[in-house]
């Protein structure tokens, strides 16, 4: 009776025929959508993301070597720099499935909060108790001991990326870091990216269930918590025993979510705050103020949405199929401000040293506001039909 009743209401929207169960063509339209979704855009999006932080955890091993043993290592730090911008658009591609573990694990927080705690991050690297623990323990000290402001990609950036001191404040120039790391700041930032490579790998495992030997043996290593959501898998059966959704329309209604979350998120703070600039609170809210790619990660947000929306890879089935099914006037405006929000994001120059009050930042933001706004209403007000 249960069942029937969800059929009437059109929540699983199915149908008996001959004693089994056919769903509707929404909904058979809508589950071509998710083995897709879950596959190409997002595991393949934290698996090479985590590929990236395995990578930047060697370089930063190599760096605290040449550091002992007094090599140079400023190639190597300009390499590693680089290894960071590439896991960092991997981690920006990803802001529109925000939701799911990078959520219930708080993962998102735990790798990217800002802005740094300076205070308490110096404080740390004069603690010689506190430095040995993370010499010992590295990622896992890093991971479950410091807060979100001592970690994560922006400690990283910090590390990575040269900044001068103007007006009492720490502004990057978007260059490699001189070599000249301590000892101290080199265990710290290895540290680091240990941790921030465990949370990616953490983050690939909670959506497809499993990683590589290699993946899985660093997560053994380090002892990290295993979630076990199978979070992908919930999506690809939706309305089935087990899954959390009760319908492919509730799944499509959740990835449109994100979507709309990260472009609010991009346009009223990221962008938003700094081009307010009223408060130190809001000019400090620069996303990438060392590495100077603040309007690379949006860019990469609005991106997030494109892959989220239109698939990762061309021919893949995607929610704008759907739409452009039931109606495509409403198809062709989400694509054109997914390209309209893009282009005005990259119009913006220096946009950590000129956010405030700049016209281009303002154009930027209606754009991307202009984007979720046809998402929210338009496409969210289509799959409830």
């Amino acid at each position: 009776m249960a069942l029937c009743a969800a059929c009437v209401t059109g929540l699983v929207a199915c149908e008996k025929k001959g004693g089994s169960e056919v769903i509707s063509e929404k909904e058979q339209a809508l589950q071509r959508v998710m083995t897709p979704y879950v596959d190409h855009t997002v595991v393949a999006t934290y698996s090479s993301m985590a590929d990236e932080g395995l990578t930047l955890v060697s370089q930063c091993r190599q760096i605290l070597t040449a550091i002992d043993s007094a090599r140079d290592y400023s190639s190597t730090l300009a390499s590693a720099g680089e290894t960071w911008r590439a896991m960092r658009k991997y981690w920006e591609q990803s802001e529109a499935f925000l939701y799911g573990p990078a959520a219930t694990h708080t993962i998102d927080p735990h790798i990217d909060s800002w802005p740094l705690d300076f205070n308490s991050m110096n404080a740390m690297l004069h603690n010689e108790e506190q430095m040995k623990q993370i010499e010992e323990e590295g990622g896992a000290y890093v991971g479950e001991k410091l807060g979100y402001a001592l970690k994560g990609f922006h400690a990283c950036e910090y590390l990575l990326f040269e900044s001068v001191i103007k007006e009492g404040r720490a502004v990057g120039t978007g260059k490699p870091h001189p070599a000249n790391l301590t000892h101290a700041e080199a265990v710290y930032l290895l540290g680091i990216v240990e941790d921030l490579a465990q949370q990616a790998i953490l983050l690939e495992y909670c959506w497809a269930g499993e990683v590589s030997e290699k993946k899985q043996a660093v997560l053994d290593e380090a002892e990290v918590e295993i979630f076990e959501d199978r979070y992908g898998h919930q999506m690809i059966n939706a309305g089935k025993a087990g899954s959390i959704y009760v319908s492919y329309q509730e799944a499509a209604e959740e990835i449109i979510a994100g979507c709309v979350d990260i472009a609010g998120e991009v346009a009223e703070l990221k962008m938003g705050n700094p081009y307010i600039s009223s408060t130190p609170d809001e000019r400090d809210y620069i996303e990438s103020p060392y590495s100077c790619t603040s309007t690379i990660d949006f860019a990469d947000n609005i991106r997030s949405i494109q892959n989220a929306y239109c698939g990762a890879q061309s021919g893949d089935a995607c929610i704008s199929d759907y739409v452009k099914s039931v109606d495509k006037d409403v198809d062709a405006q989400v694509r054109t401000a997914i390209d309209e929000a893009i282009k005005a994001i990259e119009q913006i120059e220096d946009f950590e040293n000129t956010a405030k009050e700049n016209p281009l930042v303002k154009n930027a933001i209606d754009k991307v506001q202009e984007l979720e706004e046809v998402l929210d209403n338009e496409v969210m007000a289509l799959l409830a039909k």
